[in-house]
């Protein structure tokens, strides 16, 4: 697929052209020009050969039919990682914005293939046209087990939680947001738009500046500097943890918007009771109702063992007895390699 190609090639038309082929791709989910009957002939004739709408993936689906995995392959011939996480009553696609990751997280797949390169914005955005496109191909089928409604046939919601770190590549992923909130081309609302980093300081800070009420997500999974340098290294040589709270605690008095602290469970690693305690102290200092704490079962990738169902609770509770607003993330696509960076590091 070619999306940047799309304002030059329509550049010498009438301007209500490049709104007309945004909406056959963004809405209509065209996959050939062809289909775009709007659209003179030699103009889809001029966009199939400048701008092809083919989309290039291999898909693996979850026994429960609940989770669906793309390996997309680029223009490059590089390979990225989307996922597609349907719950009763939305869509949620997760998209990465890198090839790779330069930070080499120990418990991260992704960071075992190293860094290639940023995704651009079409890029990120060819990852939830993708979807897109699925779903609406599976209307009036029926998966086993969960059968999919007309009206629920779109993508609701995204996080920027693939593979690589978003504010790493700051510019790009806000290009992508705009687009992704843009009414003419997927109006998913700002609200339902998520960026998780390690705590890249200095996107924290910009996105604090942005106008759009976008939702941050904290990657801290461990309560201490000593614990997190051992299974993030790289990100917590330069952001340790005082410093992300900083920025936290300056984030939230400019934009009074809850922060979402991530804690994957890790057996042995940082799922003991002490730790609880530990990360009950190291969040003491902020106001409890503008964050929450999501613990996620992980999605084991060789290195490490998922925390057990009741150690998971147990530490839950502890967080909880004090008050803290505690979610758990579904386990999504276990069965399919669902961690960012498996299915790339099967192929490589």
């Amino acid at each position: 697929m070619n999306l940047g190609s799309l304002k030059q090639a329509l550049a010498s038309e009438q301007t209500f052209r490049l709104k007309q082929a945004q909406k056959a791709v963004f809405q209509d989910l065209i996959e050939d020009w062809r289909e775009a009957a709007v659209l003179p002939l030699a103009l889809r004739q001029k966009l199939t050969e400048e701008c092809p709408l083919l989309i290039e993936a291999s898909v693996l689906v979850s026994s429960d039919s609940r989770t669906i995995k793309a390996l997309i392959t680029l223009v490059d011939g590089l390979k990225v990682e989307t996922v597609l996480m349907r719950y009763s009553d939305r869509n949620t696609v997760c998209v990465s914005s890198m090839v790779g990751c330069p930070l080499k997280c120990e418990f991260c797949a992704t960071g075992k293939t190293g860094f290639k390169r940023n995704l651009v914005a079409d890029e990120i955005i060819e990852q939830t046209i993708f979807f897109n496109r699925y779903l609406s191909r599976l209307i009036g089928a029926s998966p086993t087990g969960f059968p999919i409604k007309k009206e629920n046939q779109r993508i609701n919601s995204v996080v920027f939680m693939g593979m690589g770190e978003p504010f790493l590549n700051y510019d790009n992923v806000m290009a992508a947001i705009k687009i992704l909130n843009d009414k003419n081309c997927f109006n998913i609302g700002s609200r339902h738009i998520s960026i998780s980093t390690v705590g890249i300081v200095e996107g924290i800070e910009k996105l604090a500046k942005e106008p759009l009420q976008l939702n941050l997500a904290i990657s801290l999974h461990a309560p201490d500097d000593n614990l997190r340098s051992k299974i993030m290294p790289l990100a917590n040589k330069k952001y340790p943890l005082e410093r992300i709270l900083a920025a936290i605690r300056s984030y939230l008095k400019d934009t009074n918007r809850k922060v979402m602290f991530e804690y994957i469970m890790i057996k042995g690693i940082n799922d003991s009771l002490a730790q609880a305690a530990e990360l009950v102290k190291l969040l003491s200092g902020l106001k409890k109702s503008l964050y929450l704490v999501n613990l996620i079962a992980y999605n084991p990738t060789g290195i490490f063992d998922s925390s057990p169902r009741e150690q998971i609770k147990r530490f839950r509770d502890a967080l909880e007895k004090e008050g803290i607003e505690v979610s758990e993330r579904y386990r999504f696509g276990r069965d399919i390699k669902g961690a960012c960076g498996q299915l790339v590091a099967h192929e490589t």
